[in-house]
């Protein structure tokens, strides 16, 4: 029987308006055989949150250059787990510095991906966490 396919939200949260990087990601994931949400510009934390749980999604991916990051995805990990999506595996692209990154991990960020990270490596990055391939 065959898998059902992967469900990526892909989001960009808080000010931020370039977008290209998380088109791109979004495509690949698409191209790749994953089911692709994406939300568009200048998303809250709850707008996030809320469109994962009503998509019922796999994976919460959020693209992230502003410098928000510290606070953004952390909220969005909490209300995520609020709305009893705890399960929902969240990853972060970006600028993101690498001090940070450690940070974002315990928080609950499965993997931080920064500019020019190919998108196959991110696509079997998130087939293994969500599959276990």
């Amino acid at each position: 029987m065959a898998k059902e396919k992967i469900r990526v939200l892909i989001a960009k949260p808080g000010l931020d308006g370039h977008d290209r990087g998380a088109k791109v990601v979004a495509r690949a994931l698409r191209d790749a055989g994953m089911e692709v949400i994406y939300t568009g510009l200048r998303q809250t934390p709850e707008m996030i949150a809320e469109a994962a749980l009503q998509e019922d999604v796999d994976v919460v991916g959020m693209s992230i250059l502003s410098g928000a990051h510290m606070v953004q995805v952390p909220r969005v990990i909490e209300l995520l787990q609020a709305n009893g999506m705890g399960d929902a595996k969240v990853f972060v692209g970006g600028i993101i510095p690498d001090e940070d990154i450690p940070l974002l991990k315990e928080k609950g960020v499965s993997a931080v991906f920064g500019p020019g990270t190919n998108t196959i490596l991110i696509g079997e990055t998130i087939r293994e966490a969500v599959l276990g391939e």
